[in-house]
Order: structure tokens, then C-alpha cells, then sequence
């Protein structure tokens, strides 16, 4: 039986493909995804451009208490670790 509480890439870490998400849904869902993780848990985020003002909206809301970790950034392939402290 499937648990979706259960991290799917690794140990405490969940993935989130931005791409499949409605644009207009899109930053209420991340901050949604982000709001939930607890302390030590990473989202792994995927996405086909790089989100800088999606990242500076994060870091006045979160502050310190989110890290950002590029694990990819070719073109059409963004891929970003969100790391709560």
C-alpha cells in the first residue's frame, strides 16, 4: 500500500515536479510543499527554468530556515534541493 507521507527519493527527501503543476497553482503548491517539511527533510524540486524570483519569494518568507542547493541547472532541466534547517 502506498504511503504519501513516505519520502520517494531517499531518505527524507520528496520530490516536486513543478512542471506538471497548473501555473497559476504553482507558488501556492511550492510554499504549501515547503510549509509542511520538517526539520532535516528536503524537497527535491524539478523544473524547466531557473525560478529567481520564485527563489528570492522564498527566502523573504522562510529566511534562514531554507537552504538552496542546485543539483542541476542545464537548460530545461532545473533541479533544486530546498533543505529545512
Amino acid at each position: 500500500m502506498h504511503d504519501c507521507s513516505l519520502p520517494i527519493l531517499g531518505q527524507g527527501t520528496y520530490g516536486f515536479d513543478a512542471r506538471g503543476v497548473a501555473k497559476r497553482f504553482r507558488h501556492a503548491a511550492i510554499f504549501g510543499a515547503l510549509g509542511s517539511l520538517t526539520s532535516g527533510e528536503t524537497m527535491r524540486f524539478v523544473n524547466d527554468h531557473d525560478p529567481i524570483p520564485l527563489l528570492n519569494q522564498i527566502a523573504q518568507h522562510f529566511g534562514d530556515s531554507v537552504s538552496v542547493n542546485y543539483v542541476a541547472r542545464a537548460p530545461g532541466e532545473i533541479v533544486i534541493d530546498f533543505t529545512v534547517r
